[in-house]
């Protein structure tokens, strides 16, 4: 695979439980979720996914953060570190840093607070941002039934929505 072909899905048991390959076909794609990640984890692996030269690199993460019950402000630091450092070590990239999907609706208030930190955030990178939070999370702010079976993974339903979000900016 060379640099120019490869996209680079980042982030938690979300990202590893999509067949981002079924959704990119004839396209490189590497699967770099690892269920159970925070953003700690993400940043100690962060040259994994940098040895793979990815052309882009799509970023989830976060969620698994709020069920340790880290505070919002190093979640929000975390994350900036995560696509400043993608940023430097690959200057070509195209970066695109996705909202927090929405979970259980008492996470609602801190991932929207996350989510809005990071949005006025990403132009500083540069990357682009996605927001998924309207085409997934139900009026209480929690992941709508028809996408999850237990609050907070999804259904295949649920990433066919998310990527119909995340379609556009990947140009495809």
């Amino acid at each position: 695979m060379t640099e120019a072909t490869v996209t680079a899905f980042v982030g938690d048991s979300l990202t590893e439980n999509g067949d981002w390959q079924k959704l990119l076909p004839g396209q490189n794609v590497i699967n770099f979720g690892v269920g159970g990640n925070t953003t700690h984890d993400l940043m100690d692996r962060l040259d994994e996914v940098v040895a793979a030269g990815p052309s882009t690199v799509v970023v989830e993460i976060g969620t698994n953060d709020f069920g340790w019950r880290f505070p919002v402000e190093e979640v929000v630091e975390n994350i900036q570190a995560i696509l400043a450092q993608l940023r430097e070590k690959l200057p070509d990239a195209k970066i695109v840093m996705q909202s927090i999907l929405p979970r259980q609706p008492e996470y609602a208030h801190i991932v929207r607070t996350v989510n809005e930190q990071l949005e006025r955030y990403v132009p500083t990178v540069p990357c682009s941002y996605v927001d998924v939070w309207p085409a997934l999370a139900d009026e209480n702010g929690g992941l709508k039934p028809e996408f999850t079976v237990d609050g907070l993974h999804l259904t295949e339903a649920g990433y066919e929505a998310w990527f119909a979000v995340l379609r556009p900016v990947l140009a495809v």
